[in-house]
């Protein structure tokens, strides 16, 4: 039974890598020559259907936009949710088993029944087509996994090393940031990564909540993109390109701390 799992999951990478190959070869043809033959190879390849979608598309705004949305998203996050996640972690009675179960139900919460309430209450307080209400919208749906993920990694630390700094005559909030912190650090930086994935591919309340043309992030510039093809004649090898634009981040992304997300996920959510 576990090579037969073996086999199914790496016959899902293979696949996995197969259609990433496929969309970035593509990317490199024309239109003509992915209708006539869909599989093969970019002969000459045509390197301006990346310029055309990063000028056309208005991705070269876009991904600043997003950048910043996501950074300061998974940021305020982690930051928000650390001293509540260590707080829960230490603090083992019926109130805190309670709101750990508050947020480990907020993952189950799907992101279509926020949107109209999200976007009346932004819409009151005038946050609507604002980075800064998006933003606050990602920091809220990031709290939920965020506190969860952050839980396990503070349970896992030893009680010991905050006693020692307790003896040392160290304050609580000084023994949470010079002792507890450091020790989770890998926690802090998985929880990071994967806020910044989630900022970074969000498309319902950035399409919902950005109004202005001018204000969209990476994926809204894609669906965008993809409509002005339907109306201008549609130039698959540009939108292919555009594709990659977003997911080449995310891909290198992966590729260099992958290892350390995995690990960073079993152990948090293992706790």
């Amino acid at each position: 039974m576990r090579r037969v799992g073996y086999g199914i999951v790496w016959a899902l990478v293979a696949a996995d890598i197969a259609l990433l190959v496929w969309v970035a070869v593509t990317s490199l043809r024309t239109s003509k020559d992915i209708f006539l033959q869909p599989f093969g190879a970019p002969i000459p390849p045509q390197g301006g259907n990346w310029a055309k979608a990063w000028l056309e598309g208005g991705f070269d705004a876009a991904a600043l936009n997003s950048v910043g949305v996501a950074t300061l998203s998974s940021l305020v996050a982690v930051v928000l949710a650390a001293p509540a996640a260590y707080a829960l972690a230490r603090r083992r009675n019926r109130t805190s088993n309670a709101l750990t179960m508050v947020f480990a139900l907020g993952l189950g919460v799907p992101g279509q029944v926020l949107l109209v309430p999200l976007f009346v209450g932004l819409a009151a307080v005038e946050l609507t087509d604002s980075f800064l209400g998006l933003t606050l919208v990602y920091i809220g749906l990031a709290m939920p996994f965020t506190v969860y993920l952050l839980t396990g990694f503070f349970s896992g630390i030893p009680v010991v090393l905050e006693e020692a700094a307790a003896i040392d005559g160290a304050t609580g909030v000084r023994t949470f940031v010079r002792v507890v912190l450091p020790v989770a650090r890998g926690g802090l930086i998985t929880a990071f990564l994967l806020q910044f994935i989630g900022a970074w591919n969000e498309t319902l309340f950035a399409i919902a909540l950005m109004t202005s043309d001018e204000k969209v992030t990476l994926p809204v510039a894609l669906v965008n993109f993809v409509g002005l093809q339907q109306y201008s004649g549609r130039d698959w090898g540009t939108m292919f390109a555009g594709i990659c634009i977003i997911l080449a981040p995310m891909v290198a992304l992966f590729s260099w701390l992958g290892t350390r997300i995995i690990q960073g996920m079993t152990v948090g959510i293992g706790k």
